[in-house]
This record gives C-alpha cells, sequence and structure tokens, in this order.
C-alpha cells in the first residue's frame, strides 16, 4: 500500500505541477476577462451548453470595456479643461535683446526682465522687437510675432550706429528707438515713416511712401514717335536734343558737348506735349539700352540701362498745406530717382502743369510755396550731371510764370514749343484716329469707292475741309487790335490734337448709338464727324470774364498786348463786344 500512496503520490505532482504552469500562463497573457473567456470557450467541446453562456459574458464585458473606455476619455477632456482654466495666465512682453544663448532680455508690464528661454522655442523666431508669451517664472516660452498695431513717426535722422531718431510734435521729446531685426539692414533716410511698437522701444518697419509710389510706373511708356501725329518740328528738335548725345557720342565728346538734363515742353492746351515727353522716355530708355555697353554710357562709373522709370508728376499733386511738405516731396522725388538709376533703371521726372509748382517767387512780405519750393527744386537739379542720371521734363501752358531760376541755361537746357496743328498736321493726327481698322459705313464705301486706305483718307480730308475752311458758320471769335483792325479767328485757328480725338470719339459715340437703336450694320459716317465737329467747337465756346480775358488769350497762344476787345460768334450771333483794355 505504501507503494500505491507513492505512485499516487508521484502521480499528482505532475498534475500540480501542470496547474501551476497554466495559471502562470494565464497570469503571463494578463487579466484581461475576454482573453479568459476566449480560453474556456477553446477547451469546451463543440455543442457544449456551457458555450451559450460564454458568449454572453463576453458579449457583456465587451459592452462594459467599451463604456469604460469612454468614461476614461471624457475624464481627460475634463480634466485638460479644467486645469486649463484653473491655471494662471501667460504674460505677453517685448523681446529687446539676445545677450547670450538661451537668454533674453524682455519687457513685460513696462518692467525689464532678464529672463531664460524655453529649449523648445526656435531660436530663428526670436526677433528683436517680437512679442513673446513668459509664464510665472519669466521664462520665455513661446513667440507671437510683431504686433501688427502702433504709432507712426517719420524718421529725423538714421545714426551711424544704427539707431533711429524721431522728432515728435511740440511739446513731447524726441525718440530714439533701436530697429527690429528685419529692417536691420533697411536704407532709411529723414522723412520716411516707420511704424513702432506700442511700448515705443522698437522701430518695428518702414512704411511705403503712398503719396511717391503714385507717380511711379514700372516701365517706361510705350508711346512711339510714330503715334503722334503732326508736330514734326517739336518732335525733330527733342529727338536731335536727346538722341544724337548718344548716336554721335564721340563727335560730342571732341566738341566738349554738354549734355542737356532739362527739357521743357510748352504750347496751348492738347496739342501733344504729354504725349512727345512719353515718347521721349521710351525713345531714350531704349537707345540707353542698345549703348549700355558703350564708352558713353560706362562714363563715370553708372550701371548699365537695363529698364526704364517714369516718374509723372501732376503740378498740383506736390502742393501741400503744412510747412515743408512739398519741398520734402520734391526731395523725396529726386532720391526716388536717383535710387532707380541705381538700380539700373533710367529715371524720367515729367512734371505736367510746371508752372503751378514752379512759379514765379514773389516778395517775401507775404508767404507764398514758390519762394522755398523753386530754391529746392533748383538745388536739387543742380545735383544733376546730365541725362545719364535723370532726365528732366516739363510742360506747362504757361511758360511766361515759371520762375526764370528753373529755365535759366544749366537747368533747363532746351525750350521746344508744340504749336497748334496746321492743315496738314491736323490731317496727321487725324489719321492716327480714323484707321483702317475701324467699321465705315456702307454709304462711304459705295460713294468714294476705290480701296479702303483711299477711302480712309477721303474721309479725313473731307472732315479737315469741314473744320479749316472759312466760313461763317467756322467763325469763333473776332479780335480787335489796337490799330483799328479786327482779326477773325476761325475753327482752324484753335483747333488742337486734344480736339481732333474728341470729334472722332464723338463721331463713334454716333454709329455705337445708331447701331444699338435701328439695328443698322455697325459702321463711321462722314455725317457723324460732320456732326462731331459742329458739336465739339459749339460746346467749347466760353467767352472768359473780364478780368481773365489777359490769361485766356495766351491760353489761345496769342498775344493780348495788342488786343483791346473781344467778341463771340455763338450760333451765327455776334455777342456784345467786351473790352480787356483795362487789364493790358
Amino acid at each position: 500500500m505504501s507503494d500505491h500512496r507513492s505512485s499516487e503520490s508521484h502521480s499528482e505532482q505532475p498534475g500540480t505541477g501542470s496547474g501551476h504552469e497554466t495559471g502562470t500562463r494565464a497570469g503571463q497573457t494578463g487579466s484581461d476577462p475576454l482573453e479568459l473567456i476566449e480560453q474556456c470557450l477553446g477547451s469546451f467541446p463543440d455543442g457544449d451548453p456551457r458555450q451559450k453562456i460564454l458568449y454572453k459574458l463576453r458579449h457583456a464585458v465587451m459592452v462594459s470595456q467599451a463604456a469604460n473606455q469612454q468614461r476614461e476619455a471624457e475624464f481627460k477632456k475634463l480634466s485638460e479643461v479644467a486645469a486649463k482654466l484653473t491655471a494662471p495666465a501667460n504674460r505677453i512682453g517685448t523681446l529687446l535683446d539676445i545677450p547670450g544663448e538661451g537668454l533674453a532680455r524682455i519687457l513685460v508690464g513696462g518692467a525689464e526682465y532678464y529672463a531664460n528661454v524655453d529649449p523648445r522655442v526656435p531660436v530663428a523666431d526670436l526677433k528683436i522687437g517680437t512679442q513673446i508669451l513668459v509664464n510665472e517664472a519669466y521664462v520665455v516660452i513661446n513667440t507671437l510675432g510683431y504686433d501688427r498695431n502702433g504709432p507712426i513717426l517719420k524718421l529725423a535722422e538714421a545714426m551711424a550706429d544704427g539707431r533711429l531718431r524721431f522728432e515728435q510734435e511740440m511739446g513731447r521729446q524726441p525718440l530714439i528707438l533701436q530697429r527690429s531685426s528685419d529692417l536691420v539692414g533697411v536704407e532709411l533716410k529723414a522723412g520716411d515713416e516707420v511704424r513702432i511698437d506700442p511700448t515705443a522701444r522698437i522701430a518695428i518697419e518702414k512704411l511705403a511712401d503712398r503719396k511717391a509710389g503714385k507717380h511711379v510706373l514700372d516701365d517706361v511708356p510705350t508711346v512711339t514717335w510714330e503715334q503722334i501725329g503732326g508736330q514734326r518740328e517739336a518732335i525733330a528738335a527733342i529727338r536731335k536734343a536727346i538722341e544724337y548725345p548718344l548716336l554721335h557720342a564721340d563727335t560730342f565728346k571732341q566738341f566738349k558737348f554738354s549734355q542737356p538734363k532739362g527739357f521743357l515742353l510748352y504750347g496751348p492746351p492738347g496739342c501733344g506735349k504729354t504725349l512727345i515727353g512719353q515718347a521721349a522716355a521710351g525713345s531714350l530708355s531704349k537707345l540707353m539700352r542698345e549703348s549700355q555697353g558703350s564708352d558713353v554710357q560706362a562714363a563715370g562709373g553708372r550701371p548699365p540701362v537695363t529698364s526704364g522709370a517714369f516718374l509723372h508728376v501732376k503740378g498740383p499733386e506736390i502742393l501741400n498745406m503744412w510747412l515743408g511738405e512739398s519741398e520734402r516731396m520734391v526731395r523725396d522725388l529726386f532720391a526716388q530717382a536717383r535710387a532707380r538709376r541705381k538700380e539700373g533703371a533710367l529715371p524720367f521726372i515729367f512734371i505736367d502743369e510746371a508752372e503751378s509748382v514752379l512759379g514765379t517767387r514773389r516778395a517775401m512780405r507775404s508767404f507764398n510755396i514758390s519762394n522755398t519750393l523753386v530754391p529746392m527744386f533748383c538745388s536739387e537739379m543742380d545735383g544733376i550731371e546730365s541725362l545719364h542720371d535723370v532726365v528732366i521734363i516739363l510742360a506747362s501752358n504757361r511758360p511766361d510764370l515759371i520762375d526764370p531760376a528753373v529755365l535759366r541755361p544749366g537747368r533747363i537746357d532746351r525750350k521746344i514749343k508744340v504749336a497748334r496743328p496746321d492743315r496738314e498736321a491736323s490731317g496727321e493726327i487725324l489719321k492716327v484716329y480714323l484707321t483702317e481698322e475701324l467699321p465705315l459705313h456702307p454709304s462711304v464705301v459705295s460713294e468714294r469707292g476705290g480701296e479702303l486706305r483711299q477711302v480712309v483718307a477721303s474721309l479725313v480730308n473731307e472732315t479737315i475741309d469741314a473744320i479749316f475752311k472759312r466760313t461763317d458758320e467756322n467763325r469763333l471769335l473776332s479780335i480787335r487790335l489796337r490799330n483799328g483792325q479786327s482779326n477773325v479767328l476761325y475753327r482752324g485757328d484753335l483747333v488742337s490734337g486734344a480736339i481732333l480725338s474728341s470729334i472722332v470719339q464723338r463721331a463713334k459715340e454716333k454709329a455705337i448709338d445708331r447701331t444699338i437703336q435701328s439695328g443698322e450694320p455697325a459702321g463711321l459716317s462722314a455725317k457723324d464727324l460732320f456732326e462731331s465737329v459742329t458739336e465739339e467747337f459749339r460746346q467749347g465756346e466760353m467767352l472768359p470774364p473780364d478780368d481773365a480775358a489777359e490769361e485766356w488769350l495766351k491760353l489761345l497762344d496769342h498775344q493780348p498786348e495788342q488786343v483791346v476787345g473781344i467778341s463771340s460768334f455763338r450760333r451765327g450771333r455776334q455777342s456784345e463786344e467786351r473790352l480787356v483794355s483795362q487789364i493790358i
């Protein structure tokens, strides 16, 4: 029996060991109920009724686990929200300097601190003048970029060490500020507008000059000489003045000829002064680019011309009610032109209505803006060597009102008159606007016959005849002279390029309106042009008041010294004569 007990004892030991190992494996697989249930299901044979109970148990456990996971996620969210609501607020400051690695000099709430920087903050984001976040320990934990708000001040001086000095209004002390990281290396000059941060410690950014930007065109005008009808003498004179020094540089060098740098285009309104100025800019810029490898272009160490810049300034735009602002705009205009020259562009300063800003100076007993504006303009012109630097073109209807100091040789070297077009020149101008591409009415083609070019030429000649014929219908003014004679001015005596352009425009409007209203084939007729001639001059018949008759006659390109009376012809009836002797 002892042997039997020993054998049973011996046989139980493996069983005991096997159960221990099973428990260990269960412990190793974890306490996941689903895994234990799966093991139980695997141990029961198929068809065992206990499997149904285990399946129900497994489903209940899965539902319970999903609910627990959802509760844990919601609890985590609530914990994070509670942590944010109870966490202290981060302070916002301004970064003033980076004295060393991991260190920062900051301004928070008006007080300066020498603080540490969180290593997780990128070094590239630590720019002088940017806003920063600091925690309770005043450690820089994040950057917010530059503040987009702040005062705007005008720069008084850019100091040699990089700092900026600003003058403020009366009663407030001047400021000296350091530059932001993005402002380091930016060229600044007196008068520039600079935005500073609200703490008035850092200059943040340079603002573009809105007034100066309006005058600059990105490209030189594409107007060519061929697009200007008539004005052969004026075009030949200005081309000779600006193109000969480049095309025949060696000859000019032999004679030690000083190249002109300023031009005056004067004449009645609407005769093409602006167009000639634009064409001169385009032509000269093209020649400079073509000759950029020549000795003339390389003289003086100037950069080669790669483009052009056309600075179109209308005279009244410079005038400003604030003291010193007009002078600053003139100074900035020339500075901008010189800057564009350094970039390789040939700048043209075209000042229209020049008499409005460069008028004759008067006595100092009463303030006149010309007393300070003209000297500023003259001093800026004296700093220009020749047309290789800056080309200045003035346009004026009244050159007699421009200060003589501006028009003297050495500043404005060439005075070119743009006169009213004669009969031949008017025909050339009309051909610019009446082209073969315009649709013509069938009656025009059938009556004249021939090629389209001949039909258009015939239409131009008939329109010119309607303008220049000496008939009672074409009378505009009667001028009585001191010697007792009377001169009658007809439509052809007062015609201009602008009037011819307006006549064609009116005729186009009539043709368009007729096509829309009646549905007839689109086309320009001779009747449209003849009616437009009558309407244009009828609406332009305006007799000036007595005290402005002398000025008005000068705009008409007639000298008023010998005129003692003016009368107007309105719709065939002669109006009362107006004496102007009292203002002569």
